[in-house]
């Protein structure tokens, strides 16, 4: 037990000094913090909407809802003890542990030594700069979903490794229920999953009978999987791809160039052995792999534009197959020069032994140091919690004006805040105003990290038709809206899009107001007092916004002539039905990807309905058969394992 505990103290160690038991605000923390207040409060339907952001959007259709999905089981396991803010303080620590846990895991089963997994551990633990799903990108940036997905990537080879071994039942459903994880918590990392899947059973000795298995492992995690994949796949129109990051021959020269120790993984996990037993085998053909089918992501399926899952995503998947396949064979290289020292050396073999390892791990951890490959220890000031951030930003003044503010949505002319004095894009930001809901009961529009809805799309470029997102919406802030530069936007145009979108209050920063022309507009727009750095302007003439009588239940008070096209001020999804007085109204989608109800001449509220259709009930329902057909089989295995004695 020595070396995991070792690890594990410095994992707490690292965990307290980076962010203890303080909620963090920094970057995409405060967005994931709000998906995990909708899912807990509005319950676990991946198509479940939330008016909060972007004019409406089910959130959890197009986002993983898998690791929201554990801060529920969380909920229910403390029976509502557990705050929102307690239920991600949890998901946070198991986050930056698992990577680490799920690498020492396989390692130490097949090395047989603590020790001997010690290095590979200490790598996935700690891999940051170059590896989206590492420390930087998955626990400082926020990021928790895609390293959380990364981790299970160690276990499903736990499980694959135990199947070709035995053959066992349990290994295989260990890894079916592992492999419907990484679907549910981050798809990015599907590919590397399903190579390794691909690679076992080609590796394993009674091949027919484990490619029939495997088979019925894609197979199972799909049909679990399909109540959120169903839907997804249906409304793909009512999203956009985000494909703001690429990855290029050139980009990943560039990577290997400034992070030596990811060319040291790559070295390390050259085959080594292959001839040994097909589950070293199947380990050692994984990353090569897993790099097959990142090369097929980038050069064919991303130039045809099928964004979905990202090359600069997917290769997450390959640097986990290159560190485990590294943590095995520097065992094995270790174990060669310890045999060559002892027979040249045999009296002083071991502290020969002892002094070249001691120098292999300093030059690693000196490889890891360049451009933070590694990220050894927490920075004082990098990690800034959400009370510090939300004293410094004077958010409680904010809220407290937002909340007094005429009826209507709140459009931030940046999707962040920036932590520290500067005009670089990349400078150290919080999107801390995606908690704006939370606060003040009231929608946004923007002021979160880049999002794929129809509405964002309008935002960032001007337009909500189809194609993907291909900017970084920090490189938008100060400088665009609505596909206009700030300096170029006209305030008769921008009225008309705030009014599709029931905007009433646009907040910016001190740094936009040299730029703020068309709000400036005093027939259109007023300025309100507020605290730096925020700068707030309200829109002469209020707006009317559907009222929620339940989640799924609006009304909207609205008059005009019979065949009258209005907007609902609601993005538009197929899910939406309208009626006045029990009379079905047309619905169509508007220029803001809004939803606009025809009108009957009628009077009275118009009913605006949310409901599933055949699409999610259908997913739903194959997903539960699935469930309960697998625990059908389960229970008949054990009665056939174990027979009731006869009473003759």
């Amino acid at each position: 037990m020595l070396p995991p505990m070792l690890l594990l103290v410095y994992a707490i160690a690292f965990g307290i000094a980076a962010f203890g038991a303080a909620q963090p605000a920094f970057d995409d923390h405060p967005g994931q913090f709000y998906r995990l207040a909708h899912v807990i409060t509005r319950g676990s339907a991946p198509w479940a909407w939330t008016s909060d952001w972007w004019a409406g959007y089910p959130e959890l259709q197009f986002y993983p809802p898998g690791f929201f999905y554990l801060g529920l089981a969380l909920r229910w396991l403390s029976l509502g003890a557990l705050s929102v803010a307690a239920i991600y303080q949890v998901l946070l620590w198991i986050t930056w542990l698992a990577p680490g846990a799920g690498v020492y895991a396989l390692l130490a089963r097949q090395l047989g030594s603590g020790w001997a997994a010690l290095p590979g551990t200490f790598i996935a633990l700690t891999l940051s700069t170059g590896v989206a799903s590492g420390v930087e990108g998955g626990v400082h940036i926020g990021m928790l979903p895609a390293r959380l997905g990364w981790a299970l990537l160690p276990l499903l080879a736990v499980a694959l490794v135990t199947w070709m071994e035995s053959g066992a039942r349990r290994a295989w459903e260990l890894a079916l229920v592992t492999l419907a994880a990484i679907v549910l918590i981050h798809p990015a990392h599907l590919p590397a999953a399903g190579a390794l899947v691909v690679v076992a059973t080609i590796a394993a000795r009674d091949r027919r009978r484990r490619a029939l298995e495997a088979a019925a492992l894609l197979g199972g995690a799909a049909l679990l999987t399909v109540f959120w994949t169903l839907p997804l796949i249906a409304r793909l129109e009512h999203t956009r791809a985000l494909a703001w990051g690429r990855l290029t021959v050139s980009d990943f020269a560039s990577l290997l160039a400034n992070h030596p120790l990811l060319v040291l993984l790559i070295l390390l996990a050259l085959p080594l052995g292959v001839g040994a037993s097909p589950e070293r085998r199947a380990l050692q053909w994984w990353p090569w792999a897993t790099a097959l089918v990142v090369l097929i992501d980038a050069a064919i399926l991303e130039t045809v534009g099928l964004h979905w899952l990202p090359a600069d995503r997917v290769v997450d998947g390959m640097w986990m197959a290159f560190i485990v396949v590294a943590g095995l064979n520097v065992d094995r290289l270790v174990q060669a020069v310890s045999a060559g020292i002892r027979r040249m050396v045999p009296r002083y073999g071991r502290a020969a032994m002892a002094t070249a390892a001691v120098c292999a791990l300093v030059a690693a951890l000196a490889l890891g140091l360049v451009n933070r490959t590694l990220f050894l220890w927490p920075r004082g000031g990098e990690w800034p919690s959400y009370v510090a951030t939300a004293r410094g930003l004077n958010l409680d003044a904010l809220w407290s004006t937002l909340a007094s503010a005429p009826e209507g949505r709140v459009l931030f002319v940046r999707s962040g805040v920036p932590l520290v004095f500067g005009t670089e894009w990349w400078r150290p930001h919080t999107h801390v105003t995606a908690l704006t809901p939370l606060s003040t009961r009231r929608g946004i529009v923007n002021g979160t990290f880049t999002h794929p809805s129809p509405v964002a799309a309008l935002v960032y470029r001007g337009s909500p038709e189809r194609g993907a997102i291909t900017t970084l919406v920090e490189r938008l802030d100060g400088v665009s809206l609505f596909g206009r530069s700030l300096d170029a936007l006209d305030a008769g145009p921008l009225n008309a899009w705030l009014d599709r979108l029931g905007i009433s209050v646009i907040v910016g920063l001190d740094d936009d107001l040299p730029r703020l022309g068309a709000v400036a507009d005093k027939a259109r727009f007023v300025r309100r007092a507020s605290r730096e750095p925020f700068v707030l302007y309200e829109r002469r003439g209020g707006v009317r916004l559907p009222i929620a009588v339940t989640d799924d239940h609006f009304t909207l008070d609205v008059d005009g002539a019979a065949g009258q096209w209005v907007s609902t001020r609601t993005t538009y999804y197929p899910l939406w039905r309208a009626e006045r007085a029990g009379v079905p109204l047309a619905t169509r989608r508007g220029p803001a990807w809004d939803l606009e109800v025809k009108l009957d001449g009628g009077h009275g509220p118009v009913e605006l309905v949310y409901s599933s259709t055949w699409v999610e009930r259908g997913g739903a329902t194959i997903s539960l058969l699935t469930i309960a057909a697998w625990l059908a089989s389960r229970w008949w295995v054990v009665r056939l394992a174990n027979p009731v004695p006869s009473r003759a």
